[in-house]
């Protein structure tokens, strides 16, 4: 007997009405083709979307969830998989995953991609822009460039100065 396709569907917490009305939609035709969604279980943004649309269109739905207790879970998540690892818990969904679709979110989306990449598992991007994902951290501070090992030193220890202000 064959296994069932399982179909990782990656994306933000907080997501626009665009983007959760896509992956509705993508868990819906998951479903309509007899695979299995899963996601990170939770019951917001593109998660409980595309539960939902699985859900509704008779799909079987597994969330993975970042917590030990399923109080956040979507309650169109069917089997809830309660880790208590937080991020961690992304490891789980890709390699749970025949292919993974990642939807608009941030930097658990992005590395969940990673991670699929590097497990060689097949990704499809929908509405996941990488490089608007990258400057909104750059924009925060949290990325930045340099060109040569000393521009490299050069930002180390800016980043030092300003944390040794903070404390």
């Amino acid at each position: 007997m064959r296994r069932p396709c399982i179909v990782g569907v990656m994306g933000g917490a907080r997501a626009d009405a665009a983007s959760c009305e896509n992956a509705y939609r993508l868990g819906a035709l998951i479903a309509l083709q007899g695979w299995v969604l899963l996601n990170g279980g939770r019951n917001t943004g593109i998660m409980e979307a595309s539960a939902r649309g699985a859900a509704e269109a008779g799909g079987l739905t597994i969330g993975i969830l970042p917590d030990a207790h399923t109080a956040n879970a979507s309650q169109f998540v069917r089997v809830a998989v309660c880790t208590g690892m937080g991020s961690a818990r992304n490891v789980i969904n890709v390699l749970s995953s025949n292919v993974i679709v990642a939807c608009s979110g941030g930097a658990g989306t992005l590395s969940e991609i990673a991670l699929a990449l590097k497990h060689g598992k097949p990704v499809i991007t929908l509405g996941y822009d990488l490089s608007q994902c990258l400057q909104f951290y750059q924009g925060h501070g949290s990325v930045c460039t340099a060109a040569t090992p000393q521009e490299a030193i050069a930002r180390i220890q800016s980043i030092l100065d300003q944390v040794s202000r903070v404390d």
